[in-house]
């Protein structure tokens, strides 16, 4: 790998604790387990990569786990992801869930392990295991994922403890303008999940400044998220979509461009409701 491209790949943010996190990661929601998702991971750090977030819903972790051994990449320069379900949720069954995850993944420590969803009976008891794990340095960070503003003002008013990001469903459909503020505001990072909204990117404004930038509309989108600060986590399990999605730091879009993307915004969602979190 070039020097060029391994500074692309390791740039990122440095989070609220002083932990740097990549900008560019690979999600493998929906990767399966085995070799689908071994092959992914292997193929992503080969290639450059250094993060990955997995979930212990998805159902990979040992595969994931797998991939990064096989990979060759020493663990030290990976920043790798998980999160805690919904049925896992409350104080120590948080901590038995954790156990579960590290082990699966075979590894001693997680970089950044995440609250998944705020579930309405759970989630501040959840926080406060997650932040117990981080006093005892078994993560590095600790984050949530699917909060919006009033969830993250309990979680730091039960423990005055910031979290470090925030994952929430973010792309050109759903920019979640004030959310994206209050984190700002707030020293969280702001991580997108389905960045590239599971492939609906035949909008002729972003065909426009594809054929502008000679890029793909995918790697429009992603340019945008790194633009605003955002962290971006792209799912593939394709070699060439992977390097595809990671060739963003060779150009950038104009204040007028990412103003034209902004305006694609009409608050849509492809995933549930944090408010309503059923399941």
């Amino acid at each position: 790998m070039s020097t060029k491209a391994n500074q692309a790949f390791t740039a990122g943010v440095t989070l609220n604790n002083g932990v740097h996190m990549p900008w560019l990661g690979l999600g493998v929601y929906k990767s399966k387990e085995g070799q689908e998702v071994i092959g992914a991971v292997q193929t992503a750090l080969q290639l450059g990569y250094r993060s990955i977030d997995t979930a212990a819903v998805y159902r990979n972790e040992e595969g994931v786990g797998q991939g990064l051994r096989q990979s060759g990449v020493p663990r030290d320069e990976i920043f790798v992801t998980t999160k805690v379900w919904n049925a896992d949720q409350g104080y120590e069954s948080t901590l038995q869930a954790f156990e579960a995850s590290r082990k699966r993944l075979g590894l001693e420590t997680i970089d950044l392990y995440l609250v998944h969803w705020a579930v309405s009976a759970t989630y501040r008891e959840t926080w406060k295991a997650l932040v117990h794990l981080y006093n005892e340095g078994h993560v590095r960070a600790i984050g949530v994922s699917n909060f919006q503003i009033s969830h993250l003002e309990h979680v730091i008013e039960d423990t005055g403890v910031v979290p470090a990001v925030n994952q929430v469903e973010y792309h050109p459909e759903l920019s979640q303008k004030e959310l994206l503020t209050y984190t700002r505001e707030h020293g969280i990072q702001l991580e997108a999940w389905s960045p590239l909204m599971q492939g609906r990117l035949n909008q002729p404004e972003l065909a426009q400044l594809a054929a502008k930038y000679g890029k793909s509309a995918a790697q429009i989108v992603l340019r945008w998220d790194i633009q605003h600060g955002v962290v971006t986590i792209p799912k593939s399990v394709t070699e060439h979509r992977i390097r595809e999605n990671a060739d963003i730091f060779d150009f950038e879009l104009s204040a007028e461009d990412m103003a034209l993307v902004d305006a694609l915004n009409v608050n849509k969602r492809i995933g549930p409701d944090p408010d309503h979190v059923t399941f």
